[in-house]
């Protein structure tokens, strides 16, 4: 007997609801009826795009399966219904008891509602190939579904789910309030408080009619008791009716370990956290991940474009030649890379390698055959001069480190941390400042074959937590104050205390253990690290050892460093590789999270205990010294003629302030290298020797692409495989090299779209080439403004507008939609903003428009830009529109442009 015989009969209000529900095609409704194992009958509802697919005769070359959890229902799998490419069907199934299915006369346990899913299949006539999409309490049966069909079985993507709740850690919150006896019935059948709440947590807020949408089905108690018999089912206990079931299915994952996985996850669900994640890694290790910063509980409404994701990953898995786009090249595999032939498959000649170019069609042989010109650096303490000093520190206590004795070091840190618990292949968080601590420790885990996970302290607390819970680290190493906010925070792993009497005690735990005899593998994992998060949430960039012994190298064969050089280290990124290098280092007395506290006093000090031929040095950094230069001593004055090279990463740094530069160190070539976190260095060149030539190309010059580097651009709007170097073409600049990251963590999407063509990444800038293989830097692609008249690029028309007296910085952003986007211009003029509105008087819009050779739809002037974190140099230029738009619109905007340093704003640079 089922409850729809005892009156309550869903599918009775389905034609009334279902068209009113946006979003939702209603004729993508059915009904199927089925049979379970005591004889009870059942009717189903569906959303099944199969029917209309056999009505326009298109062949069905697979089928995903939708399973909901609760208390959602179909309607959650909607937009993958429609964003479904040719020749797939989309089965997305209401639960007994939930949505339009039936209200059954008695609660369902977990390994019912598995059988129950299988009587489904069956009465549908399922065929292979299968792909299992499930969410929440779905996964579980759609796992369990998919362990007694794994003959039907292709991949399985699962969305914020679970198969296991550790002992170690008590159930969510959510779901231990829901569970209680005393609020479970009020909570979820009388009130519609648990439905309401799981649509009330997403973020960014579901539109009111998407909310009404999913509580639909649930208008009344009766309607409910589904979805708090499902809550009663969950097993947090070992004596509880599901447990078995639920054990039974997690440990059978590793029967479809064989299968294509991808795991897609809202990290800020406050039920399905980072730990149930970790957990399903661990037991599908051939999963693809991605996380979507900042999303919840429904992380495919929270992030719509995850369903393209899936879709995309399904059809790279899964598809076969059918529905391979007509665009996409077939691929073969060659070494290490994956190789495109855009000439459908047919074998790449056989052409030697310098008459090759990145403009055709073998880029990706030319590159691989470059990048062979770099012989890689062992990421372990050279100690060619043992008693040579390797690291100084400044400061209240100055203090260094021989080669020799900082090898031994090393080895013996190694020896504690395996004591504590680490092994190869386990991520660790470092959380030490800059020094002999912190180079200590680093080469340690990479002597271990641990991966080192890098998120520093100039993210700010709350992203740079974030970042390490995102990461999954299995320990932290760090300074006192470092644990306790970790742990504050919610950042996993155990805790080791790096620093003073505790660095000795680790040692000392570490007497007499041995150290792994075996190197770790060449591609094994040997970093992550973390963008800046200037364009959005940072992202983990994990590098490959063999890629960072390259990047290494092309430091040393690009700049030609020597074991004769030593350096400055103000730039967290080379600071670290000084020892693998043979080259002596001193870190100045400032504080690493904040560039701009490094002063001209700081740096010759620095210089002169280093006896430094090189300086490392952030363009916030480079700003201050400059300003700071008038208080000098003669004695520090003629310390700073000893550099060399002076090198300035993180953004463009300013010709003007490089020659000011070169006025306070003027022995210094003062070099710029292009690059960033995930390809660094790139191209070089020294801004202060480059001469104006009528018909340069606008923007920011770079130099030429470092040895065994190939850089090329795909053309603004054009197929992504149409790569050149041809001068004055602008397009976004794609990287080649040994060097490159290895992949985004835990960001599948996000990677794949940045690795087009395969092995190539997308820097995300754009730019052009001059006549003499110089590449130019001319903005962001998301900063492109695309007017009717064409896409107009912002560092061109800036650099001009900040040549006028009187102008500290400018940036240049789009107001209105794509294609018709009208540019603005914010101007900073030096001093405060006097006037309430932003808008300057019509003559000095004029000058601006005259300048920049722009007919800017408004000037408007602020006080500051804002700026990123960690470099306070990069302009935030989406800010700048949002704040522009809004005040073209009428609204006040004054509290809309927001600091994002936590310090004085920053007002120059790109």
């Amino acid at each position: 007997m089922t409850a729809a015989s005892a009156g309550i009969d869903p599918t009775a209000l389905a034609p009334e609801v279902l068209p009113r529900l946006p979003e939702l095609d209603p004729a993508l409704s059915r009904w199927i009826r089925t049979t379970d194992r005591r004889g009870d009958h059942h009717t189903w509802h569906l959303l099944d795009n199969g029917p209309q697919l056999q009505a326009a005769g298109t062949e069905i070359i697979g089928t995903v399966l939708c399973v909901h959890g609760n208390p959602t229902w179909s309607y959650l799998w909607r937009n993958v219904i429609d964003q479904a490419p040719a020749g797939w069907r989309v089965i997305a199934l209401d639960q007994l008891g939930m949505g339009f299915s039936d209200r059954t006369d008695r609660p369902r346990t977990l390994a019912e509602r598995v059988d129950d899913l299988g009587d489904l299949s069956d009465a549908l006539g399922l065929a292979g190939p299968v792909v299992l999409l499930a969410h929440d309490w779905g996964g579980p049966i759609g796992l369990g579904w998919a362990l007694a069909h794994t003959d039907l079985l292709a991949g399985i993507v699962l969305t914020n789910t679970a198969v296991h709740q550790p002992a170690s850690s008590p159930a969510p919150t959510a779901i231990r309030i829901a569970r209680s006896p005393l609020l479970l019935d009020l909570v979820c059948r009388r009130t519609p408080a648990f439905v309401r709440a799981t649509t009330a947590i997403s973020r960014p807020p579901l539109r009111r009619e998407l909310r009404d949408a999913f509580a639909a089905p649930y208008d009344s108690a009766s309607r409910r008791r589904a979805v708090a018999d499902f809550v009663a089912d969950i097993p947090l206990a070992d004596e509880h009716r599901s447990m078995a079931a639920l054990q039974a299915i997690g440990n059978g994952l590793d029967k479809v370990a064989d299968l294509p996985a991808l795991l897609v996850w809202g990290p800020s669900d406050p039920v399905f956290s980072q730990l149930y994640l970790d957990d399903l890694m661990q037991r599908l290790p051939q999963a693809d991940v991605h996380r979507f910063a900042g999303a919840s509980h429904l992380v495919l409404e929270d992030r719509p474009e995850g369903i393209g994701f899936i879709w995309q990953w399904i059809t790279t898995h899964l598809a076969d030649d059918r529905v391979r786009d007509d665009h996409e090249p077939a691929e073969r595999t060659a070494g290490d890379h994956r190789v495109v032939d855009h000439d459908n498959g047919e074998a790449a000649d056989d052409r030697p390698d310098h008459d090759r170019s990145p403009g055709d069609d073998h880029v990706d042989d030319h590159a691989r055959a470059a990048a062979a010109q770099v012989g890689g650096v062992p990421i372990v303490v050279d100690v060619t001069d043992p008693g040579g000093t390797a690291i100084v520190e400044l400061g209240d206590r100055p203090t260094s480190i021989t080669f020799g004795d900082l090898a031994e070091r090393v080895s013996a840190v190694a020896r504690g941390l395996t004591a504590r618990g680490v092994e190869p292949g386990d991520r660790v968080a470092v959380l030490v400042p800059p020094g002999i601590d912190l180079t200590t420790v680093v080469y340690a885990l990479w002597r271990l074959g641990a991966v080192i996970v890098i998120a520093d302290a100039g993210l700010g607390l709350r992203r740079m937590a974030g970042a390490l819970r995102g990461a999954g680290v299995d320990h932290v190493v760090g300074i006192g104050k470092a644990l306790v906010l970790t742990g504050l925070t919610g950042v996993p792993g155990s805790r080791i205390r790096f620093e003073g009497r505790r660095i000795a005690e680790l040692i000392e735990d570490g007497t007499g253990v041995e150290l792994p005899d075996s190197e770790p593998a060449p591609d094994a994992d040997g970093a992550i690290l973390f963008t800046s998060g200037a364009t959005g949430p940072p992202k983990g960039v994990v590098y490959s050892r063999t890629r960072l012994s390259a990047q290494i190298a092309l430091l040393r064969d690009g700049f030609g460093f020597g074991h004769d050089d030593s350096f400055v280290a103000a730039f967290a990124p080379f600071a670290l590789y000084g020892p693998a290098l043979g080259m002596a280092s001193a870190v100045p007395d400032m504080d690493v999270t904040a560039p701009h506290t490094l002063t001209a006093a700081a740096l010759a000090e620095a210089v002169e205990r280093a006896d430094a031929t090189i300086v490392f040095v952030s363009p916030a950094a480079l700003r201050n010294v400059v300003a700071t230069a008038a208080a000098l001593s003669p004695k520090q004055r003629t310390a700073l003629q000893r550099p060399e090279l002076v090198l300035s990463a993180g953004a463009p740094v300013p010709p003007a302030l490089l020659r000011q530069v070169k006025q306070l160190l003027p022995q210094a070539a003062t070099h710029t290298p292009y690059g960033m976190t995930e390809a660094l260095p790139v191209a070089t060149i020294d801004p202060t020797t480059l001469e104006p030539v009528p018909g340069s190309p606008s923007g920011v010059c770079v130099g030429t692409p470092l040895p065994a580097v190939t850089v090329a651009l795909n053309p603004l709007g054009a197929a992504p495989e149409d790569l050149t170097t041809d001068p004055g073409v602008v397009g976004e600049i794609v990287i080649f090299g040994p060097h490159t990251k290895t992949r985004y963590d835990r960001l599948w999407g996000t990677q794949v779209a940045s690795e087009c063509p395969p092995g190539w990444h997308r820097s995300g800038d754009v730019g052009c080439y001059d006549a003499d293989g110089r590449l130019w830097v001319q903005g962001r692609v998301a900063h492109v403004l695309w007017t009717a008249d064409g896409p107009l690029t912002p560092y061109g028309p800036e650099e001009l507008i900040e040549q006028l007296p009187g102008v500290s910085a400018a940036a240049v952003v789009g107001v209105g939609p794509v294609g018709t986007q009208q540019p603005v211009a914010v101007i900073v003029p030096n001093g405060r903003v006097p006037r309430r509105s932003p808008l300057v008087p019509a003559r000095v819009a004029q000058t601006v428009r005259e300048a920049a050779g722009v007919d800017f739809a408004a000037v408007l002037e602020a006080d500051w830009l804002p700026v990123d974190i960690r470099h306070a140099s990069k302009v935030d230029r989406s800010a700048l529109a949002r704040w522009a738009t809004r005040w073209l619109h009428g609204k006040d905007a004054a509290r809309a442009l927001k600091p994002r340093t936590g310090s004085a704003p920053v007002t120059r640079s790109r």
